[in-house]
């Protein structure tokens, strides 16, 4: 039985990005906007669901302190494989408005992060405040941006076939329910046939669930790619970074302090130099080479292998 749910919840992740990116992208030809603001607001916030559920839901019940470890392996994830396996199946090129503006805004945000909780190990109701109102502020500048540089309203045959408002958003949301309970069923099946092979606690949660909470970005992504919507892809996979530090973090250490431990500093200074590198190594050519991002999954193993063993 676990075997079969395993296979419904892939099944139910893959159709639900397929829907869920189509009606995104709908949207967009409809809004006559870019898809790459679809990308950073509404499929990065769709896809970052799981990591908002398990965070706030922690910090409601007083356990938070797993929201940071959460946050910071979704993002090296997301980075790493999600944009690597991209990458590594067909051509990646990115917007040059993601790496002026937005994938160094990550940067600097995660600077911030680490510099919050390197000061007390600890990211405390005033800070998770602020990252919220950051992000206020950042979605903001981002709407009004597109709404300023709108594209000319062209026919269906120049533009693609759009759908009704009222159809693109029912493909978004049940999109996004699909992939959200496939991701539960994945995660929640993989765990159990992992234990059944004798597998530890320890590693099935530093393996399996913190991969599993990724797992919309990635196959959103993967999906996104492979239907030409390059710039949705990279813009999930940076607006669900950027979310999941201001609006997941923010939300669960203003509901209840975070306490830090200080092998999540280290971690966070990993993220922060992957992001560097991955950052100037797309800038020149506005893309990432195949053997660039074979390197990038490589890295992430070798990553993983080392919070297994550590």
């Amino acid at each position: 039985m676990m075997y079969v749910l395993l296979l419904v919840g892939f099944f139910l992740l893959i159709k639900g990005a397929d829907y869920f990116v189509e009606g995104s992208s709908s949207i967009a030809k409809l809004l006559r906007v870019p898809t790459v603001v679809i990308g950073l607001t509404v499929v990065a916030m769709g896809t970052s669901a799981p990591e908002m559920a398990v965070s706030v839901t922690a910090a409601m019940t007083g356990n938070n302190d797993i929201a940071v470890s959460n946050v910071i392996g979704s993002n090296i994830f997301n980075l790493m494989v999600v944009v690597g396996a991209c990458g590594a199946l067909m051509p990646l090129a990115i917007d040059r408005t993601i790496l002026k503006r937005d994938f160094p805004f990550s940067i600097i945000i995660t600077m911030v992060l680490i510099a919050m909780c390197a000061f007390d190990l600890k990211i405390s109701r005033l800070d998770g405040m602020i990252l919220v109102g950051v992000l206020v502020g950042y979605l903001v500048q981002i709407i009004s941006s597109a709404l300023k540089h709108r594209e000319p309203e062209l026919e269906d045959a120049i533009r693609g076939i759009r759908r009704s408002p009222a159809v693109s958003v029912v493909f978004i949301i049940g999109g996004i329910i699909a992939i959200v309970v496939g991701g539960d069923l994945v995660v929640d099946n993989a765990c159990l046939i992992a234990e059944a092979f004798g597998l530890s606690q320890t590693l099935i949660g530093l393996t399996i669930v913190a991969m599993g909470t990724s797992l919309p970005e990635l196959v959103t992504s993967v999906v996104a790619a492979k239907k030409g919507e390059n710039d949705m892809a990279m813009g999930n996979v940076i607006g669900s970074n950027i979310f999941n530090i201001l609006c997941v973090l923010g939300l669960s250490s203003a509901i209840h302090p975070i306490q830090v431990a200080m092998v999540s500093v280290y971690d966070l200074v990993i993220l922060l130099v992957f992001s560097t590198i991955i950052w100037l190594l797309s800038w020149k050519k506005q893309s990432l080479s195949k053997l660039v991002c074979v390197g990038m999954v490589v890295a992430y193993a070798v990553y993983t292998v080392y919070i297994a063993v550590r």
